[in-house]
This record gives structure tokens, sequence and C-alpha cells, in this order.
């Protein structure tokens, strides 16, 4: 085991340092600042595409957690990079929400406020305090906690609504994409207000954000964790009457590891005890979507047992994450022997070797799916986090 986790280690520094120079080196907007909006596949720039918030959170994100880990100052450069362009051209000033795109130019683009995005922003600008201690950055995460508190808080029925205009007002398409329920309340935007609001409380201790979270938590395990087949239901209306939709492998795995993060982050031991036990039973239920060669299935649709035969890149490093916690938490290397598999998996089929990257993901006969190398939803956060996840808890387990 110490042989192969010592490998996984020089494995993934290296691959956390090719993910970002890719970044370094093919997105940088010389012309319009910040960052292009698309690479296609062909590693092509899309010169005229939107860009996205949530993309350019995520990139704040990921290059302030690896200088974090590495203290590398051109790490520390594109953060900056990235921040500047956020707080200028993604925050609206005027109604205080963050624009869903602007266009290559800068120009506000799509302007309502998906409660997504700025749960993101939250992310990206807390991590991005802890490593600048930039006041504007913290005051400006406060002040989107804030309006979330405000506007998308359903103090009647408990929960977060999905999004509105950029005046506050109501929306009737409430999609984050085209495939998602147009659903008032999701899992996938609660997974990561929580994810959002516990980085903020890692570098400010407000008790009043403790209590959101905590309650985050709370409304997490009673509608969101099917606790009797360890899946996460998606869809809910206002009132939490649940839309069946999918089985969403990757996002499983994710919120296995993630929702015990948060509860440790507030140092809660009855959720801390709590989540340990459903990080467990997730993982256990996500076995299912693994296939033969170590890599995890996207989906399977509920209402016919009809399996997604795709292999998306960022549920592989949730679960390289997700299965190493179970391993943590167990001591059973089964767990661990399926995070070696999956980044086999990950190495041989995922992976851009020639320029960097990963590709979006493979259909069930290994031919890879022609869509972004970067875009809107394709950031340089799922793999590098898998990264330093892993790189972080390694040491705890070499002799």
């Amino acid at each position: 085991m110490n042989a192969s986790l010592n490998q996984l280690q020089t494995e993934l520094t290296q691959e956390l340092e090719s993910i970002l120079n890719y970044w370094v080196k093919y997105t940088i907007d010389s012309k319009n600042g910040g960052f292009v909006g698309q690479i296609d596949y062909k590693n092509d720039i899309i010169s005229n595409a939107e860009k996205g918030s949530v993309l350019n959170a995520r990139i704040l994100w990921s290059f302030s957690a690896a200088y974090s880990i590495s203290q590398k100052e051109n790490y520390k450069k594109m953060a900056n990079r990235a921040f500047d362009y956020f707080s200028n051209y993604f925050y609206d000033t005027e109604f205080g929400g963050i624009f869903w795109s602007v266009t290559a130019e800068g120009k506000p683009n799509d302007t309502k406020n998906q409660i997504y995005a700025l749960a993101f922003a939250i992310y990206g600008l807390s991590e991005y305090v802890a490593i600048s201690q930039n006041k504007k950055a913290l005051d400006l995460a406060i002040s989107l906690y804030q309006q979330i508190e405000k506007y998308s808080f359903d103090k009647e029925n408990n929960g977060y609504l999905e999004a509105f205009t950029r005046y506050w007002k109501p929306l009737d398409d409430l999609r984050l994409s085209e495939k998602d329920a147009n659903e008032k309340k999701t899992m996938n935007t609660h997974l990561h207000i929580v994810e959002g609001y516990a980085n903020l409380y890692k570098i400010w201790k407000n008790e009043a954000l403790k209590e959101r979270i905590e309650n985050l938590l709370q409304v997490i395990e009673k509608h969101f964790i099917n606790t009797k087949t360890g899946h996460l239901h998606l869809f809910f209306d206002e009132k939490w009457n649940e839309k069946e939709d999918v089985i969403s492998y990757g996002h499983d795995i994710e919120a296995a590891w993630l929702l015990l993060q948060c509860a440790e982050i507030i140092e809660n031991k009855s959720f801390i005890q709590r989540f340990q036990q459903y990080a467990l039973q997730i993982a256990n239920a996500t076995i299912e979507g693994i296939d033969t060669d170590g890599g995890l299935w996207y989906e399977k649709e509920i209402h016919n047992n009809h399996l997604i035969r795709e292999k998306h890149w960022w549920p592989q490093s949730e679960l390289q994450i997700g299965f190493f916690t179970a391993f943590e938490l167990t001591g059973n290397q089964r767990y661990l022997e399926m995070v070696f598999r999956n980044w086999e998996f990950t190495k041989k089929h995922l992976i851009d070797h020639q320029k960097g990257e990963w590709f979006w993901g493979i259909y069930a006969d290994y031919s890879i799916m022609p869509k972004d190398k970067a875009g809107f939803w394709k950031c340089p956060y799922h793999n590098t986090r898998g990264c330093i996840e892993l790189l972080q808890r390694i040491p705890n387990y070499q002799i």
C-alpha cells in the first residue's frame, strides 16, 4: 500500500501542476481581460464565447487553493487576476447579485441570479481571502451570503429557492441547464450553498453563519439523502414534493465526503457522527455505478432503470475523494483499491496527455465526447480539488 500511495502522490502532484499550467497557457484572455469563455475538445479557442460566472468563480477557487498548498507565486498571480475580473465584471453593484454570464467583452449578458452561482462565488472568494486577506473579497463574500439569506431562503418551508431575476423577482425557468428539471429546490444548489457557507466560515467565524450551515445539513439529511438506498433525491417543489428524475453517481459520491467535511468545519460532533455514516452508505451505494474498468458511469434514469453510458470527467475526481474518505473512516483497503483503479482509468481515458487538462468524457466505446475542454461547466475545479484533497490526506497513511 505504501508504494502505491507514494506513486499516487507523485502522479497527483504532477497532474495538479499540469492542469493548472494548461489554464495558464491557454485560457488567459489578453484582449478582453480575465479568461476566455470556451475552448473546444480540439483545443481551439472560441473567442466570442460568453463567460460564465461559475467558470470564473471556480478558476478563482482553484488557483487560490493550489497556492495554499504549493506557495507558487504564479498561482497567486492567477488568483489575483481571477478575483479582479470576477469582482469587476460579474458582481452586480446595483442590485447586489452575480450575473450568470457576461459577453466576451465583459458586458452583462444573462443577468439572472442563479443561487448556485452565488454559492460558488462565496466558495471562490473565501478561498481567495484565505491566501490574500483581501478585505474587499471578504466583504463581497459576506454580502452574497446575506443576499442568499434575504431572497433565497424559504422562511415558510425551509430550504433555498433556485433562481431570481436581476431584480430578485421570481423566474419561470429555474434550471441550471437544459438537462435539469425545472423545480424550485434542488440537491445540487443546496449542496453547493453549504459548501460555500462552510468555506466562508473557515475565514469568518460568525455564529449566525454556523447556524445556517447546521440548518442546511439538517435540510439535506431530511430531504435529499435517501437513507434506504444511499442515493440522493435531486428535485423538489417549494413544499418538498419530489420530482423523481435520475440517480447521479457523481453527485452522490461528491455529497458523501463534502457534507462530512462541512460538519467537520463547524466542529459539530453530532453532525460529524451522522455524516460519517452517510459517507459510507452513499459510497457503498455508488459502487453500483462503477464499471469493470474502474470508471464511474454518469447517471441512471430512475423511471426505466436506463444507464446513461457515459463517463464524464468530474465524477471520477469525486469518486477518488469519496472512496479515499471511506478508506479513512474504515481502514478497509477495498475502498483504496477503487481509488487506484479509478485513477488508472482516468489516466488512460480522460487526461489529454498531449495538450493537457481532461476531456469532458468518453462514451461506452471509449470514444471521446466532443464537448468543451474549458467552458461554462468545464472548469479547473473538480480535478484540481481531487488532486488537492488526496495530496493533503495521503501523507497520513505513509510509513
